[in-house]
């Protein structure tokens, strides 16, 4: 944002900062209020999302499991092959886009109330509010000597971490095998020696990120701090500081010969509880900068502290660059409308995709042995490989014929049965009578055609190629 001052190292400065400086522990501060309260709620909706849908069955079976051994992917009674990453792919395209189109609107709010790494290191924050006490006992503790109240403290609370952290690695393995299995199996010692391994880096990982880098991963190591700024504009929703109508800052006085120089001050006072809430530790007086989650604890902070001196709420607000000059907010805009739009066909195409998606996978794979061969009753034949894939949630039976020009026969067992998600291979041998067919070239297309046993429906065929000498 142009018009809002931001703290620059200045060309001269005879002692610059560095790029990386080492961590500085911050000691977030608590606070009540709106924005508190709806982060509390989309907090309580994730993990309740998380840890919960784990547990859920869905037709005999769980709702989401990713079954990797099996090359099977059930959501909600929906299984997905490895044949339709293709969907997967489409669905990133328009998590992407859908991203592009929020940030444009109402900036990094995914960062402040949605993102997982937020969200564990909000529960971890609040775990070591409640065993180490407020942002000032933090402080004092920490500054305190060894003693047997402080080695307590810090025991319970990273005792309370690894429990969280280790529940989530146990969660996240639960998504890829089944957990009413696994849960008995750790305990019994009995579980993939791979399922103990992906637990314990899934603990390590959520300890050391929510509990020790927190903020660190959402300045260094996420990426979206970095390339966020090229998708906002002037008409941007984000956490900013109203310039004009808080300075100059300064501290108020009862004193009545103090009066006059307090009428010319803004409305801030100077009280630093903006910089003390700040999971990211910046003082967005100072303006837009790349380090802010748009999480708006600040926008509570202060709201709390002019309702106490009698001033307006918004000092510090969701606002645009254009608010703050005084100038109209346009929430049509090109890039906006640009943004929604690719979003909203690639659902589309998503959507009509995954309608109309049959439940059977049909693939032909050629001999790559041969690419022809000469049988002793001089007829010509090709050797393929059918895979017959059911992917609905019923046994199925089904006829599989050859659709191809006449002197072209198939060997093959038309009736095929197949279990839910059965993956099954059928070797298929193709002849051809060379006096009969009268082959002119080398190449001769052929369908494999599949339908319902029961109902004679076709529901897919796949083309190939006879392969033959020119005659």
């Amino acid at each position: 944002m142009s018009n809002i001052p931001v703290k620059n190292v200045e060309p001269n400065d005879p002692q610059p900062k560095s790029m990386y400086e080492k961590r500085k522990k911050i000691y977030v501060r608590e606070i009540q209020g709106v924005f508190q309260r709806l982060r509390t709620w989309t907090l309580w909706a994730l993990m309740l999302g998380y840890f919960g849908t784990a547990w859920l069955n869905w037709e005999g079976r769980q709702a989401v499991l990713f079954d990797l051994p099996a090359r099977q992917f059930h959501i909600l009674g929906i299984t997905f092959w490895p044949q339709d990453f293709m969907l997967l792919s489409w669905l990133l395209i328009i998590s992407a886009f859908g991203l592009f189109t929020v940030t444009n609107m109402a900036g990094r709010i995914w960062c402040g109330y949605t993102c997982p790494q937020s969200a564990w290191s909000f529960i971890f924050m609040w775990i070591e509010e409640k065993t180490e006490g407020s942002r000032n006992a933090r402080i004092k503790l920490d500054k305190a000597e060894m003693s047997a109240t402080k080695l307590r403290k810090k025991a319970i609370k990273h005792i309370l971490w690894l429990l969280v952290a280790f529940w989530t690695g146990v969660t996240f393995v639960g998504y890829f095998t089944p957990i009413r299995e696994l849960i008995p199996d750790l305990f019994q010692m009995a579980a993939n020696h791979w399922a103990y391994i992906w637990i314990g880096i899934f603990t390590v990982l959520t300890y050391l990120n929510a509990g020790w880098m927190r903020e660190q991963v959402c300045i260094y190591m996420c990426p979206y701090a970095r390339f966020q700024s090229v998708m906002y504009d002037r008409d941007t929703l984000a956490v900013s500081y109203d310039y004009n109508r808080g300075e100059p800052r300064g501290k108020r006085s009862k004193k009545a010969e103090d009066a006059e120089d307090q009428n010319k001050l803004g409305d801030c006072i100077d009280c630093s509880l903006c910089v003390q809430v700040c999971p990211t530790g910046i003082d967005i007086r100072d303006g837009m900068q790349y380090q802010c989650i748009g999480c708006a604890l600040c926008v509570d902070a202060c709201d709390s502290i002019m309702e106490k001196i009698g001033k307006p709420k918004g000092l510090v607000r969701y606002t645009t660059e254009n608010e703050l000059e005084g100038q109209k907010t346009h929430f049509f805009r090109p890039r906006l409308i640009g943004y929604a739009a690719v979003m909203l066909v690639m659902l589309s195409a998503f959507t009509y995709a995954l309608t109309t998606r049959t439940g059977f996978r049909l693939d032909i794979e050629r001999d790559r042995g041969a690419l022809y061969q000469w049988t002793v009753n001089d007829t010509i034949t090709n050797s393929y490989t059918v895979k017959l894939m059911n992917m609905s949630q019923n046994d199925r039976e089904y006829l599989l014929t050859l659709d191809a020009p006449e002197g072209i026969g198939m060997d093959a067992d038309e009736h095929q049965y197949l279990a839910v998600n059965e993956l099954k291979e059928v070797l298929v041998t193709l002849e051809m009578d060379p006096e009969i067919a009268d082959v002119k070239t080398t190449k001769v297309d052929v369908e494999f055609v599949v339908s319902d046993a029961e109902t004679g429906e076709e529901i897919e065929r796949e083309e190939t190629r006879f392969i033959a000498p020119r005659q």
